[in-house]
């Protein structure tokens, strides 16, 4: 059985992650940013992309290929559109940068359009988009990221699994949103499934020699498939093509994923805000939306379901739960966080053993 402690307050997490990366050179502001997401990646129930990054994050910036201290500058400003250089700053500092800069300009022009160049890692992109849907606009935001997936056809790794995430206002629901990346599970998921000691479902990876595995240190080193096979591939390429080609960033085999330590990432963005405003009446927009959900929600449910959601709605439904019920964190997890505070001379944590019950 996975090894797990229930922490009930969720909160001492961020504090946690905050006082690491202040200790690492990261101004509070920013580091409160980062701990924040990675902690709500947790409570949506996206472990792969919660505070067990926070070691990784850790790594990179004591070596210095993530800035501790982020220098975003103007690349070009034209009026609804605009080219940041992020100066290989921290990925969620710059990101957060781009979409408000995307929606002061969407309320201006109708749309705003933000490329991104020279970037890192910015955990899990709903965190961005969903601010959008809280100012009235529809945002589309795509990231490249290191290969995790052969080209279709191949057997070497070359295309990265480039999530991508769109957000939109649902009237009184809560947004409706598509956060996934091209391969048929993140790069991240193996990461959790070694961490609890867990083998992989069968067809989400292969081994070195290119051969079905259900091990995730095999699959690690080896290659994982992409969603909806070549569709998945080609998905994939073209976000990479708005990400990194487009915006003058790197690509494909040119960028360095947030697990390793030794090379800038040089990971790029795009983000597109529309506002809603511009094509009709926010109420009216979110009417439709209602009505959208309520067809969702309508369908029959399939055996084996208990209920139809619509996108986006479970992880509202998993915060929810997990601020109620406490949140499950494997210990290995925590154990990391308590090594890195130790290791930056951080002694009295408000977590450990004693506070997850």
């Amino acid at each position: 059985m996975p090894d797990f402690e229930k922490l009930k307050d969720p909160g001492v997490l961020e504090e946690v992650g905050t006082a690491i990366l202040i200790a690492h050179g990261v101004p509070e502001d920013d580091a409160r940013l980062v701990s924040h997401s990675l902690v709500m990646a947790d409570l949506w129930g996206h472990q792969s992309h919660g505070i067990m990054r926070l070691s990784w994050y850790a790594r990179r910036l004591k070596a210095g290929v993530t800035k501790s201290v982020t220098n975003i500058t103007s690349v070009m400003d034209g009026g609804a559109l605009a080219i940041l250089d992020g100066h290989d700053g921290v990925g969620q500092v710059i990101a957060n940068r781009a979409m408000r800069d995307a929606l002061s300009r969407a309320k201006v022009h109708g749309v705003g359009v933000v490329a991104v160049r020279n970037s890192n890692h910015f955990g899990t992109a709903q965190y961005f988009t969903r601010m959008a849907a809280a100012e009235g606009c529809v945002a589309l935001m795509t990231t490249n990221s290191s290969p995790s997936m052969a080209p279709w056809g191949g057997r070497k790794m070359a295309v990265g699994n480039n999530p991508w995430s769109i957000s939109a206002p649902a009237g009184r629901h809560s947004p409706m949103v598509l956060d996934i990346s091209n391969t048929i599970v993140a790069r991240g998921k193996i990461h959790v499934a070694k961490q609890r000691n867990e083998p992989l479902p069968a067809g989400w990876a292969l081994n070195s020699s290119g051969e079905p595995t259900i091990d995730p240190v095999e699959a690690l080193s080896g290659l994982i498939l992409p969603m909806a096979e070549h569709k998945g591939y080609a998905i994939s390429t073209m976000i990479d093509v708005l990400s990194g080609v487009l915006t003058g960033s790197n690509f494909s085999t040119g960028v360095t994923g947030p697990h390793g330590a030794k090379e800038r990432s040089g990971c790029g963005h795009l983000v597109i805000a529309l506002d809603v405003e511009r094509f009709m009446p926010l109420q009216e927009f979110g009417a439709r939306m209602e009505q959208l959900v309520a067809t969702l929600k309508a369908t029959p449910v399939a055996p084996g379901y208990a209920e139809v959601f619509y996108p986006g709605e479970i992880e509202v439904v998993n915060e929810s739960k997990n601020r109620q019920d406490g949140l499950m964190i494997p210990r290995t997890t925590l154990t990391e966080l308590m090594k890195l505070a130790s290791d930056v001379g951080i002694n009295d944590l408000p977590v450990g053993p004693r506070q997850l019950n």
